[in-house]
């Protein structure tokens, strides 16, 4: 195909000539809508935390460490919820999981406070805040599922 051909298919995996895979352009048609709506209302509670509790120089930048490792509970639970429980809606791993906590969680902040902490001579901090944000990060994952497990009515009482 020329790149000046329009009449080829824009995506390789998907045949429009094919019904079936035509379908594939509106079948989820609300999922992109739905992640930027949730993607704007985690961001803007990232940005609060943020303002609200700013990272001091050469410290610990707590209300990012915080923001993550409750972002990571809150994904353990929302994963509970939509394997585990039936009825949740399509969409709510979408808007939920991909959305709001991944606008809320910002791991790329994290990075760059590390590497903010290595570039203001404070080695050893840097490398707490790296390790320990990994650590807290996982466990609140499995602290969500666990919690998430012992309150929530999960299908059949088994778990996957």
């Amino acid at each position: 195909m020329q790149p000046h051909d329009h009449h080829g298919p824009v995506d390789p995996d998907v045949d429009l000539h094919d019904s079936d895979q035509r379908t594939e352009l509106t079948r989820h048609r609300l999922v992109l809508p739905v992640i930027a709506v949730g993607g704007m209302v985690g961001a803007t509670a990232r940005y609060a935390a943020g303002e609200a509790w700013p990272p001091p120089q050469g410290a610990v930048p707590w209300s990012t460490l915080v923001v993550n490792v409750s972002g990571c509970l809150l994904i353990g639970v929302l994963m509970v919820v939509v394997v585990e429980i039936q009825g949740a809606h399509p969409l709510l791993r979408p808007f939920a999981g991909v959305g709001v906590l991944g606008g809320f969680t910002t791991f790329s902040t994290y990075t760059a406070e590390t590497a903010g902490l290595l570039r203001t001579g404070h080695p050893g901090l840097a490398l707490a805040y790296w390790l320990g944000t990994l650590v807290l990060a996982l466990a609140g994952v499995v602290a969500g599922v666990v919690l998430a497990r012992a309150v929530l009515p999960v299908r059949d009482g088994e778990t996957p």
